[in-house]
């Protein structure tokens, strides 16, 4: 069982706490640049294992691409891929070419991300490595992000997402 989902590096981050000095307001530059990177993170619930993938854009091509990739690397696995409703994850291509690759998909309700273990992650990733950065360089951002998530151990990434825990909405068939 496989969770993918998506999030968005920009160049001006939601600021979760800035210090400033007290009875001064912390003063944040904004370029009007709209930069921005996307990271799709794939955990395999069982073991941990995470599969990584950068894009400039998100549409069906990289989706189908990623769809090739995640079949590559879990060669001889029996897959089910748990995925938000999003237009590109539902366009008949991309239904048709998992269909093809052997990938069960399973959808996930609308506008329920606390299902969705990788959400968690990156939940994690912008609180705890990418927080209070404003006008991060875009590519070293992505490096961090990248090196964080690849260098948590599989039973750290599996925490974080909250699947160990006992009420976790999967932990029956896990």
């Amino acid at each position: 069982m496989l969770m993918l989902d998506s999030t968005i590096f920009t160049e001006v981050p939601p600021l979760r706490a800035m210090w400033a000095p007290i009875g001064e307001q912390a003063c944040i530059a904004i370029t009007g640049d709209h930069d921005k990177r996307i990271l799709t993170g794939v955990l395999n619930l069982k073991t941990g294992a995470y599969l990584q993938y950068f894009s400039e854009v998100f549409n069906q091509d990289v989706f189908q691409n990623l769809l090739r990739v995640i079949r590559s690397h879990w060669r001889g696995w029996h897959l089910v891929l748990f995925l938000d409703r999003s237009k590109v994850h539902r366009a008949h291509r991309s239904r048709q070419l998992a269909s093809r690759l052997g990938i069960e998909v399973r959808w996930l309700p609308k506008a329920c991300p606390e299902l969705n273990a990788v959400d968690h992650l990156w939940r994690h990733l912008k609180q705890d490595v990418l927080a209070n950065e404003p006008l991060p360089n875009m590519d070293a951002t992505l490096k961090r992000a990248w090196s964080y998530l690849a260098n948590l151990s599989p039973r750290q990434r599996r925490q974080k997402a909250g699947v160990l825990s006992k009420s976790f909405w999967l932990a029956s068939v896990l």
